[in-house]
């Protein structure tokens, strides 16, 4: 370690060069660029001891910039390219000394910006290459004295809609509250004297007993983040206000076991027998390493990321806290630094509001996956297997059943691309339906308990939110029975359904019925232009399509529009090219080639 002083100041006189040369006014992004710079890659490696920038003898530059070159980039390219060098050597250094915590945090910053800077190609090039660079690393978040949280190779960020948040090998996530950047720390707790000492009035450390007929619960409020998970979800075992605060004869077993896992903070744990259950509470280690920024809220941390303080250590946990799931402060405010304590609701810590006239979709009001997860896990686990109806269609559903109808309803009503994306979309839905004979009772029952779990999880009451819902699931079911039939004959290659504010599911007749006798040929072909003849819509686009092929993607476009066409003619192009549009068979290659050439050649009407 003898050299590390001389390693890092070559860095740091190299950020510190670059800062300066940070333009004061014109270029925006190279002025965040220069303030970041200065408050989390200067700041941080300046605190280590021993460690001085020298730019005294660097050359001035033409213009009066000291630095030449490098102090005075003369593009953004040239900018961008300088702090990409800086992240690089960077995190080859943070590899090299991974037990300093101040180095972590200007990489982190380091990392971002060379990654933001950069266009889509380069910043996916530069990524893989950071991500190379530091890949001894565990996974991990180290809790930086007085600072943020430094977050190394965890794959997986979400925001509190499920989201997918980009990630970096190196981040450096906001503890104090004040980040005008959250989740990213931007070095706000420096200037407003953030401490992470833990309040000496804080809820003691005390693991209670609370032994039922079926099952014993432990829970440490002293752990506790008050996130209402419990007391919202089995208000009869688990009460707001009073004692004693667990009274577990009051719910089924199933029950109480869900609201114990579910509990994010790892303040509860269950007994069989005298036996605590860590491991099952703790879903046996299976999770993915993840972390979740909930809304105005703790950072809710699963999978067992090892949590270590600025010396390296494992952070002190409160008797019986799990390891596997935690919760960690995020407004600044906790009496039980790290760890949440619930202040949030207290200061009414917020996350920035999006603006008023910006329509929230459908899928945002709900809740966005963890809302529908919540509602489908309900309705799989506990209201299906007590009726007698749908019992024997789900009695060999798969064990990831409830998380995967969450992802297809929230794609559906505007959410992220999960089901397609993972299971295949459409095509892999409508296998799931076929031959099953579903019946209009079923259906109606499906609903009926599909509706109340929606109101028993939290979903929002509006009439608004109901009524999307509600039309969503009568229509979406209504055709599962329909394709379900032994004579059906369903569309193979339909896209997703789409659900918002306005949609309607199109008037009587709009949709090919899967129980529809097969048409034949409803146009006659028309012969396709030539090598050298112009293609245009009227003329040789329009007459590809048959009128069940309109009428199939009435829902979605006017394929007899050339307004239509022309607008979503990548993506019908796409498709075509799939070989899953048309719906009931693929068009042969000269048909496609066809739609290709008038796209390239400019869509001629």
């Amino acid at each position: 370690m003898s050299d590390l002083p001389q390693s890092l100041r070559r860095l740091l006189t190299a950020a510190a060069a670059l800062e300066s040369a940070a333009p004061s006014e014109g270029d925006r992004q190279r002025q965040g660029a220069g303030t970041r710079l200065r408050d989390s890659v200067l700041r941080p490696l300046r605190q280590i001891q021993g460690v001085t920038a020298d730019i005294a003898n660097v050359p001035e530059a033409p213009g009066g910039s000291a630095g030449g070159e490098v102090e005075a980039p003369d593009s953004a390219q040239h900018f961008s390219d300088k702090v990409w060098e800086l992240a690089r050597a960077a995190t080859k250094l943070r590899a090299e000394l991974p037990d300093l915590p101040e180095l972590a945090e200007a990489t982190a910053a380091l990392q971002d910006l060379a990654i933001g800077l950069a266009g889509d190609s380069a910043a996916v090039q530069r990524l893989s290459e950071l991500a190379s660079l530091q890949s001894n690393l565990p996974p991990q978040i180290q809790v930086a004295h007085n600072g943020p949280y430094l977050v190394t190779n965890v794959a997986h960020l979400y925001d509190w809609l499920g989201q997918v948040v980009p990630v970096r090998p190196q981040m450096a996530l906001c503890r104090c509250g004040g980040s005008r950047i959250k989740p990213l720390c931007d070095g706000t707790h420096a200037r407003i004297g953030f401490t992470d000492a833990k309040d000496p009035d804080r809820v003691p450390d005390r693991r209670d007993t609370y032994v039922g007929q079926q099952v014993t619960i432990l829970d440490n409020r002293g752990t506790c983040q008050h996130s209402g998970f419990c007391t919202d979800r089995l208000a009869t075992v688990f009460h707001l206000r009073g004692e004693p605060f667990v009274t577990p004869s009051g719910g089924r077993m199933d029950e109480i076991i869900r609201a114990v896992r579910d509990c994010p903070s790892g303040a509860l744990s269950y007994a069989i027998d005298g036996e605590e259950a860590r491991d099952e509470v703790d879903y046996h280690g299976t999770r993915a390493q993840a972390i979740e920024v909930s809304r105005d809220g703790p950072y809710r941390i699963a999978g067992g990321i090892p949590l270590i303080d600025s010396k390296g250590e494992d952070v002190v946990r409160n008797e019986g806290a799990s390891r596997e799931h935690y919760a960690l402060c995020r407004c600044g405010h906790s009496q039980n630094k790290p760890f949440c304590s619930g202040m949030h609701w207290y200061v009414q810590f917020k996350d920035p509001v999006r603006a008023s006239d910006d329509e929230p979709t459908i899928f945002e009001w709900a809740g966005g996956l963890p809302a529908f997860t919540r509602m489908t896990r309900l309705f799989y686990e506990k209201y299906v297997p007590q009726d007698p109806l749908l019992a024997p269609l789900f009695a060999t559903m798969s064990a990831d059943h409830p998380q995967r109808v969450a992802k297809w309803l929230a794609e559906v009503f505007g959410g992220p691309k999960n089901y397609s994306e993972e299971f295949g979309g459409y095509p892999r839905m409508l296998s799931q339906h076929i031959g099953k004979g579903l019946t209009e009772e079923q259906r109606t029952r499906w609903v009926t308990l599909l509706l109340r779990s929606a109101r028993e999880a939290g979903l929002p009451n509006d009439a608004e939110f109901r009524s999307a819902l509600g039309a969503y699931i009568e229509w979406g079911s209504r055709l599962a029975v329909e394709n379900s039939q032994t004579d059906a004959r369903p569309p193979e290659h339909m896209p997703m359904p789409h659900w918002d504010w306005h949609t309607a599911a199109g008037p009587p007749g709009s949709r090919v019925s899967a129980l529809a006798p097969r048409a034949p040929e409803e146009r006659a072909a028309s012969p396709l232009p030539g090598e050298d003849e112009p293609v245009s819509y009227e003329s040789h686009v329009k007459p590809l399509f048959r009128p069940t092929d309109k009428q199939s993607m009435s829902f979605v476009f006017d394929l007899w529009s050339y307004d239509d066409v022309s607008r979503h003619a990548d993506a019908i192009l796409a498709r075509l090219r799939a070989g899953n549009m048309p719906c009931d068979r693929a068009w042969p290659a000269e048909k496609v080639d066809v739609f290709e050439r008038w796209v390239k050649t400019g869509k001629a009407p």
